[in-house]
């Protein structure tokens, strides 16, 4: 059995035919080109040819868990950093993180205040990038 992962743009293709079955998977895209992969996830580590490289991992995830009448919650990567803000007024709505969403309830660390804010409109907490996956939401006790 041979799987094939596929970088298409308007004028080329190019195979990645060297892989791993394993979990995960994803979409990736800088200038013209996407990548997309499931279960040929490149094995960790770095791959070159011609003008291109490609450096193989383990997916993570960094999302937030919408609650029910909590304020919007809204999570970025930048520099390194992950970034969760939401609007004011949010009186009386703590943050939460977990590394796992599992049925029949998750556990749910809270992360206590003070948070950053801008003074006027939004409440945030900056945090380095952790490795794999880890989840936010906003809880009110």
């Amino acid at each position: 059995m041979a799987l094939t992962g596929w970088v298409l743009s308007a004028s080329a293709q190019y195979a990645i035919d060297w892989f791993k079955v394993a979990g995960g998977g994803g979409t990736s895209s800088g200038g013209a080109y996407t990548l997309s992969g499931t279960i040929g996830q490149a094995e960790a580590g770095v791959m070159s040819g011609g003008n291109f490289t490609l450096v193989g991992g383990f997916w993570g995830l960094i999302a937030a868990v919408q609650v029910e009448g909590a304020p919007l919650l809204e999570v970025r990567q930048t520099n390194g950093l992950v970034v969760v803000s939401w609007a004011q007024p949010a009186a009386g709505w703590l943050l939460q993180s977990t590394t796992a969403l599992l049925p029949g309830g998750s556990a749910w660390t809270e992360i206590p205040p003070p948070y950053q804010t801008n003074g006027v409109a939004n409440i945030s907490y900056t945090e380095p990038t952790p490795l794999g996956n880890r989840f936010y939401r906003l809880h009110k006790p």
